[in-house]
């Protein structure tokens, strides 16, 4: 296998992984765009769409390289919005919020994760990265001096919540030689344009691709209830002050998944003296069953 389609591998597998968590994310707002070898004497940052969100993550183990995820600024507000079930924001500001930028973040942790565990699918190893970096860029010149380039690498694009996003994969010599040795020894058939062509070693791919990303690490809370009160009141309320919410002490908890409503049940109590959850009812998995909550975990509207 050559270079190209080592890198064409590369990036249909790993945006495969990126769009599956964009998915849950951002239910029915995701389109998949193209997969393409980057141009060594093109910069990937020089078309950015300023004001720009970019998340950017570099292994600290098994291989080196770098993803960085781009998002517009809006974009990233409309990702933030979706996860944590508000309308679009109506505004065109370009500043995020401390908790639209905690929800990109966590987004991108999550997307980087599913990175890792595609480029660990096809080195057939385990991949480690390091915590994400989030940056704002006000102009393609800024995301241009903040990464340095690397001798190769991929480009993916998407469409998300109506906003263009790409990733893009810098990858050093040592990997591509590593990962062009790893598929040959696989026997993957040579790729062109991102799609695969269905073989068999697609199929094992896939399979060991949708196993890895199972072991990626999701938010999930409990809901006890909810109540609303005056925007003015709630910073005079003092210590001890009590809120009355909109169920009853026997009333089913709700389990939310990354911001989905995955499941109710009874809180129970262990036998180390914790709380845990007994499931009652799991949402069916159509997306209209499932419901959103507008709130991040821990916090009570």
């Amino acid at each position: 296998m050559n270079t190209r389609d080592a890198l064409m591998r590369l990036g249909a597998s790993t945006a495969e992984a990126i769009a599956k968590v964009l998915d849950s994310l951002c239910p029915d707002q995701v389109e998949r765009g193209d997969v393409a070898v980057l141009n060594p004497d093109t910069n990937p940052f020089a078309t950015l769409e300023a004001p720009a969100v970019a998340v950017s993550v570099a292994y600290v183990d098994g291989v080196t390289g770098a993803n960085v995820f781009v998002m517009t600024a809006k974009g990233a507000r409309r990702i933030a919005a979706s996860m944590m079930g508000q309308p679009p924001p109506e505004d065109d500001a370009s500043e995020l919020s401390v908790l639209e930028l905690s929800a990109v973040a966590e987004a991108a942790n999550q997307m980087m994760a599913a990175a890792a565990a595609a480029i660990g699918v096809v080195l057939g190893q385990d991949v480690e990265i390091a915590p994400p970096e989030t940056r704002l860029f006000n102009s393609a010149s800024e995301a241009i001096d903040a990464y340095e380039m690397a001798p190769h690498g991929a480009r993916a694009t998407f469409r998300v919540c109506d906003e263009p996003c790409r990733l893009v994969q810098l990858v050093p010599n040592a990997f591509v030689v590593r990962m062009t040795r790893a598929l040959d020894e696989m026997g993957v058939e040579h790729v062109s344009g991102g799609a695969s062509d269905g073989g068999e070693g697609d199929v094992h791919e896939q399979v060991a691709l949708d196993d890895a990303l199972r072991d990626i690490r999701v938010r999930v809370w409990a809901e006890l209830g909810r109540t609303r009160v005056p925007l003015g009141q709630a910073p005079d309320m003092p210590a001890g002050s009590v809120l009355e919410l909109d169920r009853k002490a026997d009333d089913p908890v709700d389990l939310y998944v990354n911001g989905l409503r995955f499941a109710s049940g009874t809180l129970v109590l262990t036998d180390d003296g914790e709380w845990a959850l007994r499931l009652a009812e799991v949402a069916g998995r159509d997306a209209s069953d499932l419901q959103r909550t507008p709130d991040k975990e821990g916090t009570v509207s």
